[in-house]
This record gives structure tokens, sequence and C-alpha cells, in this order.
């Protein structure tokens, strides 16, 4: 089966264009998070990974009251506003010296 070099152009163009709409549709998905007030909202999953804590601890913030939160669904949300307060008040930065140097 050959086939000539203008058909082949023409479906080349096909599949570029085919790949144009994909990513479109990916960078719509991607900066059409979820947000309230227009605050970014972030999940359970993206706290955890945010502020290198476990579940118990994230559990623990929610139920003191510490870090506000919303249930939409079943499911907890957190604005990304509360989450920066939360750590302005609650982590108190420490300078970390480097290692000292040996000659």
């Amino acid at each position: 089966m050959n086939i000539d070099r203008v058909e082949f152009l023409a479906w080349m163009e096909r599949i570029n264009t085919r790949f144009d709409l994909v990513c479109e549709k990916i960078n719509e998905f991607h900066y059409k998070r979820s947000t309230i007030d227009g605050d970014e909202l972030l999940d359970n999953q993206d706290i955890l990974l945010m502020l290198k804590i476990s579940y118990r601890s994230l559990q623990r913030y929610r139920s003191s009251g510490k870090l506000p939160y919303y249930s939409i669904s079943g499911k907890l949300y957190y604005k990304l506003s509360d989450v920066h307060q939360f750590i302005r008040e609650n982590f108190k930065g420490r300078i970390v010296k480097p290692p000292l140097e040996r000659k």
C-alpha cells in the first residue's frame, strides 16, 4: 500500500489539528480549577503535599478549628488564602544555617 505525498501531508495536517484541539482542552481543564469567591480550592491531597503533614495532623487542624474547610458533596476543600493564613499563624519560620565548611 502506497500513498502519495499530498495525501500523506493532508493526513498529517488533520492529525496536527486534532492534537491542537486536545491540547486546548487540556489547558482549559488545567486552568479551570475549583474556585470559591475567586480563591482556588485545594483538596486533602493538595494540603498534605503542600504542608508535608500526615492525614491525622490535617484532621487535627480541622477539628481544632485552626484550618477552615468546606464540605462539598462529601469532599473536603480548603481555600488557598486560608491555607496561607494558617501557615503564617502556625508555622514560625526558622532560619536554617548552612553547615560549616571544613578545611
